[in-house]
């Protein structure tokens, strides 16, 4: 019989990220922890401080607290990039050690749109592997913001190492009338 002591063998446990980032992004973390989901960490990352205060992730990120002063990216993508290149160093930070980051954004509003691709490109860099889950706005939102979600699509795209999108639209599809648009 062999009594000898079986070697410790450390167990290696990927650290998956969710960053969820601007409006869309920070309403998809609340709702995955909501859910209950784990083995992640969460970190919402948004131009908007007020938006930041309502989440229930408990890591934060200011994105371009001088560019923006707090007050958001007024639906302007080159003002979310711009506050996610002031904020990528603190971005960085806590993607400290990550294997995997998911991106989540909603496409077509300025935090989302501009930031989004920033963070993917610097996690890739990084080597982490990248994901970016964003979703397209509703056909009834107007055709700027479809524009502005589809060039922010293809920045992702470039930048990311996987791209999943998602059309707000499609939800039509599986929602009833008694459906509240929150619930979808």
């Amino acid at each position: 019989m062999n009594t000898a002591t079986r070697p410790e063998i450390s167990e290696m446990r990927p650290k998956i990220s969710v960053i969820g980032v601007g409006g869309g992004g920070g309403n998809a973390i609340n709702n995955m922890i909501a859910e209950g989901l784990q083995g992640t960490e969460f970190i919402v990352a948004n131009t908007d401080a007020q938006a930041l205060t309502m989440s229930k992730a408990t890591r934060l990120i200011q994105l371009g607290a001088h560019v923006t002063e707090g007050l958001g990216a007024g639906s302007l993508p080159e003002v979310g990039h711009a506050a996610a290149v002031e904020s990528i160093d603190e971005i960085m930070d806590h993607l400290a050690g990550t294997h995997m980051c998911f991106v989540t954004a909603g496409m077509g509003g300025g935090t989302g749109t501009g930031a989004a691709p920033v963070i993917a490109q610097a996690a890739r860099n990084a080597g982490i592997l990248t994901v970016a889950v964003v979703t397209k706005p509703f056909v009834f939102e107007g055709n700027r913001r479809m524009h502005a979600a589809n060039e922010g699509i293809e920045r992702l795209r470039e930048s990311a190492d996987t791209v999943i999108v998602i059309p707000n639209q499609n939800l039509f599809r599986i929602a009833d009338a008694k459906t509240t648009f929150a619930d979808a």
